[in-house]
């Protein structure tokens, strides 16, 4: 095999690899949480997180004293979704069952433990939220931070 068909082959599949990308704002692979630079705004210190297996990071902001939140609960929840370089993605209240897919994976992991009254900060890794396809405002691959407070468990 000729060096100039090996170079030729060599930059053909690189060419067909980069129009697989479905967006150039989209990362080929998951980023690592530990490496990310977050935007300042979000006033994220990794060292203040706990890192769970799965790669989801959390920190309690403020601790609640009310109930404590189970599997198969509904629960009101306040919060803010942004992306890592400080855009807001979504804001809101939202009432769910607590534990049973209705909201990302990371939801569903990163609350377990709360209390009414308890407010906190997520880093969601895209295998628990909206992994590569991304939705709507949300990029795939996209690492997402929130900030949620636990309401009430009616």
């Amino acid at each position: 095999m000729s060096s100039t068909f090996r170079r030729t082959a060599a930059l053909l599949s690189l060419v067909v690899a980069a129009g697989c990308s479905t967006s150039a704002d989209t990362p080929a692979t998951a980023p690592d949480i530990s490496t990310v630079t977050f935007a300042s705004s979000l006033g994220i210190d990794l060292t203040q997180f706990t890192k769970t297996a799965t790669g989801l990071y959390y920190r309690d902001v403020t601790v609640g004293t009310g109930a404590q939140v189970s599997s198969g609960q509904n629960i009101t929840t306040n919060y803010v979704g942004w992306l890592t370089n400080g855009t807001q993605f979504d804001a809101g209240t939202l009432p769910f069952t607590f534990g049973v897919g209705q909201v990302i994976a990371g939801w569903d992991q990163g609350l377990g433990g709360m209390k009414v009254g308890g407010t906190r900060m997520l880093i969601i890794p895209p295998a628990l939220g909206y992994g590569a396809q991304g939705s709507g405002k949300i990029p795939g691959n996209a690492i997402l931070v929130f900030r949620v407070s636990l309401l009430s468990i009616p």
